[in-house]
């Protein structure tokens, strides 16, 4: 057994066919994480969905407290973060689950959109970057915005989603499943999340996730889409060791002559060691976005 509860190399939860209350098909499995599988379904009348089945087994209790993701994204409601549809539970081979549905957003990741452009042996363009940036920015700082602010936690380019309307590219940010509201007091939560995109303070000493922190993920996010790279490819390590803090990142147009000095001036400023001289939220970070141009 894992310490979800689930079986180690256990088969999906859902088969491919299976129907799901009185509206829902699954089309296929797409992928798990620790605590949720998730599926492409179809409803009979709101067309292709993706649902996210929760592992763990338990109460109504533990059922309602997984499910406050899915409250959470709908009481947020943004155009760049992914929506939710509905929510519930559903029986399986192993059990009462509890699951939501969500927005099915066909582009997939921004990882694989990103190692399409390397596959064809290019950086991501430019503009898209930026606008990617600004767009999980204006999102994120709806969150931010919150009183107390809500910290996401978990931004990475797994949890960033691209597809495309009659504006062009759009992105939508994901995976709330670690988001938190900051404690009133000291505007700090636990931290949480992938290592590689997790700021320098909660790994020596600090200990805290802020809106800062996700600020530093989003110029991680942006740095790797720029040069292809990770800022500090030592990661946890590094940070340790302290040859970061005498070594900064390289500055992005080193590596990619195409991004723009002011482009690159914010990207470094959200990847600054001090977290005091950051963008101090999302808004403050889509505020200095605005002025690099298209």
């Amino acid at each position: 057994m894992t310490s979800d509860g689930s079986r180690a190399g256990a088969a999906p939860l859902l088969r491919e066919g299976r129907r799901v209350g009185t509206g829902y098909v699954v089309e296929r499995f797409l992928g798990a994480g620790a605590y949720a599988e998730v599926y492409r379904v179809r409803h009979r009348y709101l067309g292709r969905q993706a649902m996210k089945v929760f592992k763990r087994l338990g109460s109504r209790a533990v059922a309602e407290e997984m499910l406050a993701e899915a409250v959470l994204l709908t009481r947020l409601g943004h155009p760049h973060i992914v929506r939710v549809f509905d929510a519930g539970t559903v029986p399986t081979l192993s059990g009462e689950r509890a699951y939501f549905t969500m927005e099915y957003v066909a582009g997939g990741t921004l990882e694989r959109f990103r190692h399409g452009h390397l596959a064809r042996g290019e950086h991501v363009p430019v503009a898209d970057t930026l606008r990617i940036l600004r767009q999980i920015g204006s999102g994120l700082a709806l969150a931010h915005a919150e009183t107390p602010p809500i910290v996401h936690r978990d931004i990475t380019t797994q949890n960033i989603l691209i597809g495309y309307d009659a504006q062009g590219l759009r992105a939508r940010l994901g995976d709330f499943g670690l988001a938190t509201p900051t404690d009133p007091a000291t505007l700090l939560a636990s931290a949480q999340g992938v290592l590689d995109f997790k700021p320098p303070e909660t790994l020596l000493g600090f200990r805290g996730d802020s809106p800062t922190g996700d600020v530093w993920a989003l110029g991680v996010v942006g740095y790797l889409l720029l040069t292809d790279v990770f800022p500090y490819p030592k990661g946890v390590a590094g940070w340790i060791s302290g040859s970061y803090r005498r070594a900064p990142p390289v500055p992005p147009r080193d590596l990619n002559p195409d991004v723009g000095p002011l482009l690159e001036d914010v990207v470094l400023q959200a990847l600054h060691p001090d977290r005091t001289r950051r963008p101090r939220d999302a808004a403050a970070l889509v505020a200095l976005l605005a002025e690099c141009g298209e």
